[in-house]
């Protein structure tokens, strides 16, 4: 197979360069319906991303959980971009949905006939005053950023006694599960190394539970309290000093606010759509993080049913993960095809998404979900509402296979 053309170097043209269809972001989303429409026969189709690196993000939890190297995370980016793709290796920078062009930062301007939004959302590091000086070194680190995953279990490994927190930021982010899963990991090392007695944990989260499914928060209640984990709901982190090593914790419910000293700390940043959508035409007035309007079934955004939205940019009611990417890219392939065959959009999307939830170093729950939600297992036959070691070899090796041979080249 020939690999897929790309555009080293684009100069600014006067007239927009037209594709049938225009997909911008690169990752999970982007190449799971680039894979699919290539395999139902379309050939103009444009990727829009500048990244080198494919990354398979969910397994940066385990790598800093010390459980995965970070290069069994990564592919080249070339090799995943399904043949027959034109790759432009730019970043957008604004989207016309009226005159059907997106703008490139170097000024190129494409045209498109359908639109496929995946471009993923942004980390705000600055989001937490302190925060963006203080990540990445005296004690501070976040899974949220590949380069930092190795050096969170560097922290676990060198803690012995204090104080951990481990925070996640109010509104929605990626991969809801991933800030507890870090504590549980982390615990759970220390619970072995026998030093889980001298080390106080506090995790800090912005809901009301610990998950919003009950089944799955009551089984995370008993994983905190085994561990002896001390729970802040409906509270955050709102100010980070990193050279005295105190985070100021604010409890949302009674607005009281207290400081916590810390000898190592994971936190997860706030996180928003891109600059270039929240501020343009296609961004939902409802989100405040700018997420973009998508109809929750057709994955279409209501004002302009050329452009497609699906991933962690689309405003939807369901957590952000590649498991609800994995069921809304047929829809969105299926919708698209139907538009462009003069039928209307009857694929529909049900909110499926779905929480490896890590507990121990071998270990894990899975939580499946639709957006009433209802569980929607998967493995009928296996109660994932209990801890079970098949279940974090599925995490830890199946998923990945799963990601890298099925989704991104369209067969699951």
């Amino acid at each position: 197979m020939t690999r897929p053309a790309a555009d080293p170097d684009p100069a600014p043209t006067a007239a927009p360069v037209h594709h049938q269809i225009l997909i911008v972001g690169g990752g999970t989303a982007g190449i799971t319906v680039a894979a699919r429409l290539r395999r139902a026969g379309l050939r103009d189709i444009a990727l829009l991303d500048p990244a080198e690196t494919h990354w398979y993000q969910p397994l940066w939890t385990l790598v800093g959980g010390g459980q995965a190297p970070l290069r069994a995370a990564l592919r080249p980016q070339a090799e995943v971009i399904p043949p027959g793709v034109r790759w432009l290796r730019e970043r957008a920078s604004a989207v016309d949905p009226v005159a059907r062009t997106v703008t490139t930062a170097t000024g190129r301007v494409y045209s498109y006939g359908r639109l496929v939004l995946a471009p993923g959302l942004s980390l705000d590091w600055d989001g937490v005053p302190g925060l963006a000086s203080a990540v990445g070194h005296d004690g501070v680190s976040s899974n949220y950023r590949a380069d930092l995953a190795p050096y969170t279990w560097d922290l676990i490994r060198r803690t012995r006694r204090g104080t951990a927190v481990f925070t996640m930021p109010s509104g929605p982010v990626k991969c809801g599960g991933a800030p507890q899963k870090i504590a549980y990991l982390a615990a759970d090392y220390w619970r072995k190394r026998g030093v889980l007695g001298a080390i106080r944990t506090v995790l800090v989260l912005p809901e009301s539970t610990l998950f919003k499914v009950p089944v799955f928060s009551r089984a995370l209640e008993e994983t905190a309290r085994r561990y002896g984990i001390e729970v802040r709901l409906q509270s955050e982190m709102t100010r980070l000093n990193g050279a005295e090593r105190t985070a100021v914790i604010t409890d949302h419910a009674t607005g009281r606010t207290e400081t916590l000293h810390y000898d190592m700390l994971h936190a997860v940043p706030p996180q928003r759509a891109p600059q270039w959508l929240a501020d343009g035409p296609l961004a939902d007035p409802g989100s405040p993080h700018g997420y973009v309007k998508a109809d929750r079934h057709t994955l279409q955004h209501p004002d302009f049913p050329e452009v497609f939205v699906l991933g962690d940019v689309a405003h939807l009611p369901t957590s952000k993960t590649g498991a609800a990417v994995r069921k809304q890219a047929p829809v969105v392939v299926a919708n698209l095809l139907a538009g462009l065959r003069g039928r209307p959009a009857a694929a529909r999307y049900d909110g499926y998404t779905s929480c490896p939830l890590v507990t121990a170093r071998n270990k894990m729950l899975l939580a499946e979900f639709d957006y009433d939600l209802r569980p929607t297992p998967s493995f009928p036959f296996l109660d994932t509402t209990k801890e079970r070691t098949d279940m974090w070899f599925l995490k830890r090796y199946g998923l990945p296979q799963m990601y890298f041979q099925g989704m991104l080249k369209g067969r699951a």
